[in-house]
Order: structure tokens, then sequence, then C-alpha cells
């Protein structure tokens, strides 16, 4: 006997459809529930709604063979054979982050062959993959945060079963696996469970109708979310979740959503007795976020932090469009250094206001996860181009000196190490030619309002625009790309034999600068870097002992200075 369950607390009649069989009448209960219980079920199921004859797949469907428009399918978690009972699983504090695309990782674009570049990972010393969504989405390939289907990884990737290989496969590694996941809305194409009950609220955000969390019914909707949370953790074995812009998650109850998760998490890690983290992405820079719950906080264990990649992106390009004008300074990239944030109640002229709260300096920077490149800062630009398109190759060197040493939790973007030449683009492939066209006129008039001419932009329903955005892992080999994939492993490595280098506390960190150089000291660790196009000498503060690392030739040290060729940066032990 197996039991089907929906929930659709608004309606009169549900009825379930099993492929090759009548359909069979559920009981509705007074909590909103619909049952039945069926001898001999097949796979492939799928809701009738009312007397609407049109079937609708499970709004908790943990399998779309067939696509979102599609029946569901029945899937037993318990039938994987999982290898990692010995995993103990991978903090996030000390971490090194690494954000990758299934779909344009590998030429093949799924969870397999993924899992034959992850010895890449592993010599290149990073510790978490953090996946960009994977849950079902219409279509074969885009970014994964149209997705409709919150249980269901998406099939052309290579399903449930993919998802574990590869989970499985990472941990053998000794790597972790971070899963990003989208909360705050519904795709365009493929969400039918609003037709079941009311997921969603009145007010929309950028991408559509906001989720209801507190609204009548809520307390479903919530529970909706938080069990997806608890499958990904339990089931799949992932050992955390980034949260999708959680600014954009409307909630006025006294327990937010946020503060709910945390608190099932903590439970659920303790049960299974690995760490298991929850990171936010939010643009508030509310430190309430990553306060712990002891202290009135959310209780979540970082957040992503873009001041931290627009004060280096800004310095090392010299862009200032934009939200980046309020940065490029080596006084703003000292405050990110030793406070976390840039606005941190202090005005924001994009904003045309004052933004965001002090950190407390006790608060250790690990909460913080920073990046010179994330998959945003590339694929939204009008072109996608990395920064390596822009960059020297010496500065390309500076800023990953800069971003490893710092007192947070860097973050890598896929092909970053080498100095990928492949762009990044924004890309589509909704079936339903009216939506195709939509995206389309939208996404160049958004860039033609920033400036940007319609022929720079583009076409995210274009093949080409996928494919131009795969890694070319053949670049391995070649010698500028080589060079920098070395530089990237021995600053990798330096980080984790020097404990200063991965030291969060925000008040241990000091920083001097001057006529465009910056000092940072991390304890008895010293890291300078010349931005300036011509050599530069600068006084250290103490005797140097020796040069642990240099991104360039012709550094030397003179007891307490040191001279720095061009465009170069050095890590000093004093």
């Amino acid at each position: 006997m197996t039991e089907f369950s929906v929930w659709a607390p608004d309606a009169t009649r549900v009825r379930l459809r099993l492929a090759g069989d009548t359909d069979h009448e559920m009981n509705a209960a007074a909590d909103g529930w619909w049952r039945v219980d069926v001898p001999d079920a097949g796979p492939d199921y799928s809701f009738l709604l009312n007397d609407d004859e049109t079937p609708l797949p499970d709004p908790r469907s943990p399998w779309q063979p067939a696509g979102v428009h599609g029946p569901s399918r029945r899937y037993d978690h318990a039938d994987f054979a999982w290898s990692d009972s010995a995993w103990t699983g991978r903090q996030l504090p000390g971490s090194i982050l690494y954000e990758l695309h299934i779909g344009t990782f590998t030429p093949e674009g799924t969870f397999d062959a993924a899992i034959d570049r992850l010895d890449h990972l592993v010599t290149l010393g990073v510790d978490l993959i953090e996946l960009l969504p994977v849950n079902a989405f219409n279509g074969e390939h885009n970014w994964g945060y149209d997705g409709v289907c919150w249980y269901a990884p998406h099939e052309p990737y290579g399903g449930p079963d993919g998802l574990k290989r590869f989970v499985d496969a990472a941990h053998a590694r000794g790597l972790g696996v971070i899963l990003d996941v989208v909360y705050n809305h519904f795709g365009p194409s493929g969400a039918y469970a609003p037709r079941f009950g009311p997921y969603l609220a009145e007010q929309s955000n950028s991408w559509g109708r906001s989720i209801n969390l507190d609204g009548p019914h809520s307390d479903e909707v919530r529970r909706y979310i938080i069990d997806s949370v608890l499958m990904w953790l339990r089931d799949y074995h992932v050992d955390g979740l980034r949260l999708d812009a959680v600014h954009a998650l409307p909630d006025s109850r006294a327990i937010p959503l946020l503060e709910e998760l945390a608190i099932d998490v903590e439970s659920l890690s303790t049960h299974l007795g690995r760490p298991l983290s929850l990171i936010a992405e939010s643009d508030l820079n509310d430190p309430r976020l990553i306060t712990p719950r002891e202290a009135g906080g959310f209780g979540l264990h970082a957040q992503w932090n873009d001041d931290a990649h627009h004060a280096l992106h800004t310095l090392l390009t010299g862009e200032r469009q934009g939200y980046y004008g309020d940065f490029g300074s080596l006084e703003t990239l000292s405050d990110v250094l030793t406070g976390g944030f840039f606005h941190a109640g202090t005005w924001s002229s994009f904003r045309n206001r004052h933004h965001g709260r002090p950190l407390d300096s006790r608060v250790p920077g690990h909460r913080l996860v920073a990046y010179l490149q994330n998959h945003d800062q590339i694929g939204n630009r009008a072109a996608g181009d990395r920064i390596s398109a822009s960059l020297s190759p010496a500065l390309l060197r500076v800023g990953a000196v800069l971003l490893l040493t710092a007192p947070f939790t860097p973050m890598l973007f896929m092909g970053e190490e080498w100095a990928a030449s492949t762009p990044w683009q924004f890309f589509t492939s909704h079936p339903e030619p009216e939506l195709a066209s939509a995206v389309r006129t939208g996404r160049r008039r958004e860039f033609a309002s920033h400036g940007w001419p319609e022929g720079d932009v583009p076409d995210p329903q274009d093949p080409e625009t996928f494919t131009r955005s795969r890694l070319d892992w053949a670049e391995l080999d070649k010698p500028g790309h080589a060079s920098m994939l070395s530089f990237y492993q021995r600053l990798i490595g330096l980080r984790r034999s020097v404990p200063d280098l991965s030291d969060p506390r925000l008040h241990a960190v000091s920083v001097q600068h001057g006529d465009q150089f910056l000092l940072m000291r991390r304890g008895d660790t010293l890291v300078v870097a010349n931005f300036a196009g011509r050599g530069q000498g600068v006084s250290l503060p103490g005797v140097a002992r020796r040069v642990l690392l240099a991104t360039g030739e012709g550094v030397t040290v003179m007891r307490d200075r040191i001279e720095l060729p061009a465009e170069t940066a050095a890590i000093v032990a004093l």
C-alpha cells in the first residue's frame, strides 16, 4: 500500500492520477491535506484539482524525469547506496569555497561529468564546492534561479541519483558540498504549487510575486521551505545551503523564517553529527543575520559580502559605475578589511540613503564570504566578461593575494584559478516563445538603461550564449593559464600553512596605506600590495625575516623596508 498526500486547503475535490490507472478520489483532512492509499501503485503520478482535468505535478515532487510539466515520479531515498559513512563534514570556518555551475563546468554539463573534475579541485586546495541551483526548472539550461520544483534535482543534470553520486564522490575526496537554493520566488514556467494553495503573497519582488511567509496559511508554506532545506541536508548529504536573496523574503512574524531554519538545521546537525552551514545572500548589510540567536540574531553561519567584492574590484579595475560609485579608494578597502562592511550605517550614493549597520568587532570574519568574482558579478555584466578580460595577470595575482589573506571566508568562481578566458553570460532556454521574447527584450532594456549598446548584450536564448559560457579545460595546459593555476595553488597552500592568514579576528587586522600601496598586518605576517604602474618602496612595521610568497620577480627586502615592482604583492614574515 502506498500513501499519496498533497496540501490543497482551498480545493473542494482532489484526485490522484496514476499512469495507466483510473483516478483515485482523495480524502480531505481539517488541516488542508488530502490523502489516499493505493495498492500496487506505479511510479508516476499527478493530481487533479476540483473538476479540472489538467494533471498537475506534486508540489513536493522528488523527481521530474519528463520535465517540470510532466508527471511526478516516486523516489525512495533509502535505495541509494552511499559510501560516505565515514564523512564527518566540513566546517565553514577556515574553508575556501569554489562556486560552479553544473551545466557549464564541463562540456557535458552533468553531475557525472563534474565528478571527473573533482581531482582538479582537490589539487587546487579548496574545501567546499558551492553548486549554483540544481532544482528542476523548465528548459534544458539556465542559471538555475528560475526553479519551480524545490524538492527535485534537474533531470538533464542527472536527476536525484546524479546529485547523490556527485556529493558521494566529493566526500570521498574530502570535499564538502554547499547547494545554492532559491526560496524567494518561483520561476516563470512550470510553477504549479500556487495552484494548490496560497504559496504566494500579494507583494512582489524583482523576480515575481513574493512567497507567503506571514499571511493566512503561511505555517504550511514555511513548512514547505523548511522541509526542502532539511531534505537537501539529510537525504542528499550536502553540507550546507546558500540561501538566495534573503532580503526578498518579506516576513513580519515574531520568529522569522531564517531563524526558524537555523533552529531546525542546528537540530539536524546535532542528530547527524556533522556541521551544517547556512549562508545568506543579502544586500542589507545587517549583522543580525550572522549574530548568534543567544545574542538576539538569526543564527545563520555566514553571509555573502558584496562590499568586499566592490572594494577590491573598483580598486583593481577603476570602474565606478552604478553601485561601485562609493568604492574605489584604499580607504574603502581598509574599512572592509578591518570592519567587514563598508556601508555600515553610512551614506550610499547608489541608494540615495544611509545603508547598513556596523558589525561588532567580536563577530569573526569567517562569517563573511568574500570574492573577487562570482556568478552575479560576472554574469550580470552585459557581456559576461570575467575580471581577467580587463586586468593584467600581475594585477590578477595582487587581487588573489588580498582575497585569500583577508580575514573572511574566500570563494572562487569556476575557472578563476587559471584566469579562464571564457565569459560567463546570462543564458536561458525557455521553450515558450512569448517568455523567451520577454526575457530577451527585458535583458537588453535593462542594460540599455545603464548605457550599454544593445548589440553588446548577448541574446540569452541563443544556444551560443550558453556554449560560450562553458569552461575550456584545454586552457590548463597553456602557459599563461598554467602559471596562474600554479600561483593559486601555492597561495592557497600558504594560507593553510600560516595560521595568521586564516585568522578571522577582525579586531586583530591592521591596515596602512599610502600612494597606491596597502599594507595589511595579520599577526606576525604582512601582506603588502603595490597597485601602481611603477615600482615603489614601503616601510615595514618591523624587521622582515623572509618573503613567503611574491606575485612577481624583483621583490627585495632590506630589514624594515620592502621594494615592490609595479603591480606586485608580497607576503612577508616578521
